[in-house]
């Protein structure tokens, strides 16, 4: 069986409702410096070091028309952004993907372009890419790059942006239009990204293989490891306390105890159902139990830590 490499894919969007903007998310990931025109707010990143690439891709039937307005970024984000009235209106959709760092850079970049021209051919948006190296900071993974692929949520034209693109329809809408439920794009999309990488790590005669499907869905019986949230994971990497990341272990340390505990028993041993304030109280006794033999010192060892890219959540 060939080693399995990373498989990450991430949907992300951005609306009024949640007080975010378009143009912030792209200065930050194409590390440029852009003002806002609807909040007056200038959002500058022109001091980053880690992109590798920054390049914005439009449908191929305009490659031959004047879309100046579109291959600026700034123009095109601010555009975006003034096409959207409501106040709960979404306004880009980001698809976060882990590249393989087996892969040389040109082999990666190829991937990521490749990926991004067939996902602007099959909803008509602007794709605003960004492909980021691994950070350099204490306890960042040196294994971690990743790309940004920022949507519209409408389509492109030469006048402008249009009606929204079919991924952002209702699924009442969607049915009228002959189409499935939205859930089956998200589905289509984390099947190419896993089928696209595979593909690029055989062209380079890497052994390493990707799969999108759940750990269940392959036949591995072990526990996914834990997703901290990035405002968690933050707050830990400046030495603060984080509740919910250490919440987020204990429940994660529990499951994979109880795990184990289900696989000793005997076949035909049936355990006993436990209440959800049994499990809560066990789940509590068994994080603080790791906690205090995680405090103990290993004269052999030290106490230096280390990290899997399983569970780096720097992307």
């Amino acid at each position: 069986m060939a080693p399995l490499a990373i498989y990450f894919l991430n949907l992300k969007t951005f609306g009024r409702s949640g007080g975010s903007s378009a143009v912030s998310a792209a200065a930050y990931r194409a590390g440029e410096r852009i003002r806002d025109e609807r909040t007056g707010k200038t959002y500058d990143h022109s001091d980053r070091q880690d992109v590798m690439h920054k390049e914005i891709i439009l449908p191929g039937e305009f490659a031959a028309d004047a879309m100046g307005w579109a291959q600026d970024r700034a123009s095109l984000w601010n555009t975006a952004e003034s096409a959207e009235t409501r106040k709960n209106s979404r306004v880009a959709r980001e698809y976060l993907v882990a590249l393989p760092a087996e892969l040389p850079h040109e082999h990666r970049l190829s991937l990521v372009m490749g990926f991004s021209h067939e996902l602007v051919e099959r909803y008509r948006f602007a794709l605003d890419v960004a492909i980021h190296a691994p950070r350099d900071f204490p306890g960042s993974d040196p294994r971690n790059f990743h790309a940004h692929l920022l949507a519209t949520t409408r389509e492109v034209s030469i006048e402008g942006l249009g009606a929204k693109t079919t991924v952002e329809w209702s699924d009442a809408n969607r049915r009228a239009a002959g189409l499935g439920p939205a859930i089956d794009e998200l589905l289509h999309v984390r099947q190419r990204w896993s089928e696209a990488t595979n593909a690029a790590l055989q062209e380079a005669h890497l052994g390493a293989r990707i799969d999108h499907r759940t750990l269940a869905a392959q036949g591995i019986d072990r526990e996914p490891t834990p997703h901290i949230p990035r405002a968690a994971f933050e707050m830990e990497r400046h030495g603060l306390r984080s509740v919910v990341a250490e919440r987020i272990r204990e429940e994660h340390q529990a499951r994979v105890e109880s795990r184990l505990q289900r696989s000793a028993q005997p076949a035909d041993a049936a355990a006993k159902p436990k209440s959800i304030e049994e499990i809560r109280k066990q789940s509590a006794e068994n994080w603080r139990r790791w906690r205090e033999a995680q405090a103990q010192p290993e004269p052999s060892k030290g106490h230096a830590a280390s990290r899997t890219r399983d569970d780096d959540h720097s992307l």
